[in-house]
C-alpha cells in the first residue's frame, strides 16, 4: 500500500478559500491521501461550510487561534500518517502534485522535507515569493529562493526544475515524513507565525536529515491570505523570529557577531524606510528587537532547540545576498548562485 499522506490545512477566518481550493485538493489522484482542515477557532462559517458541503474533510476543532507554529503542533498530535503535508488554504494543487514528491523521500530515508515549485496563482508563469523552487540562505540569516531574491520573483522558464538538497521549505505547501516531525519537537510555538518552518528545516538538517525541492509538483500559492504584505503584525514577526533563529541554531562563534551585525542591518533597513515615509515599517522592527531581546533574558526556555548540531546544512549561501542585490545589483538567483547540481 501507498504511504499514507494526511494533507492538513490550518484555516482561521478563510471560508473563502476553503471554497475555492478544496475541490482541487479532493481531486488529487493520489490513493492513499486524508484531507484535514484544523481551525483554529474561526469566528466565519468555515467549519459549517466544510461539514455542509465537504463532509469527507475531517475537521479538527482548536479552542483558540494559536497561529501557525502551535496550530499544527497542536492539530498534527491528533493526526496518525506515514507523512504531513502543511498545506496554505490559499493554495491550488493539480491532480498528480503528491506523487512524485512522495517518490521522492521514499527513495531516501534521510529526505525529511520537500516542497513542490510553488508559482503565483494570479501570474501563474512566476515564481511565488514564499518558497519558489527551494529556499536557500545567506551568511547572515536572509531567507531568498531559486526563483525570488528579496521582492523579486523571476519567471518560471524551467530554469529550476532539477530536484535538489535546499536549506528551507516553504510552509505554504511542505511535505514532512511524521514521526521526524514530533522528534524534532514540531515547529516552535514561540515563533507563532512567518520563518518557523525555516527554523523546523534548519534543525532537521542539524539532525542529519535533508530538506529538497522536487519541482516535477507543481502548486499555485495566492499569497497574503491571512497577513498581507507590508502588515506591521508581519513585519514583527519576520524581523523578531530571525533572530531568534540565528541565535538558537548557529554555533555560538557565529551567532555572536551575526546576530549583532543582522541587528545592525535591520536598524538601517528601519531608518531607510522612515526616512521614506514607512513609520509602521520602523516601529515594527524597532518593537521586534526589544522582543528579541526579551526573549533573550526571559523567554529561552519557551523555544524548542536542535536536538544536536552536526554537519553542514545545504543550501547555505556563503556571502551576504544583501551586498549581491543591493549594492552590485544582481536580480536572480542563477546570477547570485552558481547552481552546479
Amino acid at each position: 500500500m501507498a504511504p499514507k499522506v494526511a494533507i492538513v490545512i490550518l484555516n482561521w477566518n478563510g471560508r473563502k478559500y476553503l471554497e475555492q481550493f478544496i475541490p482541487f485538493i479532493l481531486a488529487s489522484t493520489y490513493s492513499n491521501q486524508e484531507v484535514i482542515v484544523a481551525d483554529n477557532a474561526s469566528t466565519d462559517d468555515s467549519v459549517s461550510f466544510l461539514r455542509q458541503q465537504f463532509p469527507q474533510v475531517r475537521v479538527i476543532l482548536l479552542d483558540r487561534n494559536y497561529g501557525f507554529a502551535s496550530g499544527y503542533n497542536h492539530a498534527l498530535k491528533k493526526v496518525t500518517s506515514d507523512y504531513y503535508v502543511l498545506l496554505n488554504s490559499d493554495v491550488e494543487v493539480i491532480p498528480g502534485w503528491i506523487e512524485p514528491i512522495v517518490e521522492l523521500m521514499q527513495s531516501d530515508p534521510l529526505i525529511g522535507v520537500c516542497q513542490p515549485k510553488i508559482l503565483t496563482f494570479n501570474k501563474r508563469d512566476y515564481f511565488e515569493y514564499a518558497g519558489a523552487s527551494g529556499g536557500w540562505i545567506d551568511c547572515l540569516g536572509y531567507p531568498f529562493a531559486r526563483g525570488r531574491i528579496f521582492d523579486v520573483c523571476e519567471r518560471d522558464e524551467h530554469q529550476y526544475d532539477n530536484p535538489l538538497p535546499v536549506f528551507w521549505a516553504s510552509g505554504a505547501a511542505m511535505f514532512v515524513k511524521a514521526p521526524l516531525f514530533h522528534q524534532l519537537g514540531g515547529l516552535d510555538d514561540y515563533f507563532f507565525a512567518h520563518q518557523e518552518e525555516i527554523d523546523f528545516c534548519w534543525r532537521l538538517q542539524l539532525a542529519g536529515y535533508k530538506v529538497y525541492v522536487c519541482p516535477e509538483s507543481v502548486v499555485y500559492h495566492v499569497g497574503g491570505g491571512t497577513l498581507p504584505k507590508g502588515n506591521e503584525r508581519k513585519v514583527f514577526l519576520n524581523f523578531r523570529n530571525n533572530l531568534i533563529m540565528l541565535a538558537k541554531n548557529l554555533p555560538l562563534l557565529q551567532a555572536i557577531w551575526k546576530v549583532p551585525a543582522r541587528l545592525l542591518l535591520d536598524a538601517v533597513s528601519a531608518w531607510k524606510s522612515l526616512a521614506a515615509g514607512q513609520a509602521v515599517y520602523f516601529v515594527a522592527v524597532v518593537e521586534a528587537h526589544l522582543a528579541f531581546f526579551k526573549w533573550l533574558i526571559f523567554n529561552r526556555s519557551k523555544s524548542v532547540f536542535p536536538v544536536k548540531k552536526t554537519g553542514k546544512p545545504a543550501g547555505w549561501y556563503n556571502h551576504s545576498i544583501v551586498w549581491k542585490h543591493f549594492v552590485q545589483g544582481k536580480k536572480t538567483f542563477a546570477e547570485i548562485v552558481t547552481d552546479k547540481s
